[in-house]
């Protein structure tokens, strides 16, 4: 998770709190958003992994086989 998306987080969950917006009941409840959200941002930054790809010095079934692992850890769709 890179360290600007946790500080944008942190203040809209301290916002929101204060406002009294969004109120967790358990601390699970917490934790499980608190780990979508860092699932989420893998996800981006396997999507922007998947756009700056070039085979380089690799033969051409290196570069499709860690091109599929790309697409399958991003989980994107057209």
């Amino acid at each position: 998770m890179q360290r600007r998306s946790v500080d944008i987080w942190k203040e809209n969950i301290l916002d929101d709190l204060e406002e009294e917006y969004w109120k967790f009941k358990l601390v699970k409840e917490f934790l499980v958003e608190l780990k979508e959200f860092g699932e989420r941002d893998d996800k981006s930054a396997k999507i922007v992994e998947l756009k700056m790809m070039k085979q380089g010095s690799r033969t051409m079934e290196e570069f499709v086989q860690e091109f599929k692992r790309t697409i399958r850890e991003s989980e994107y769709k057209r």
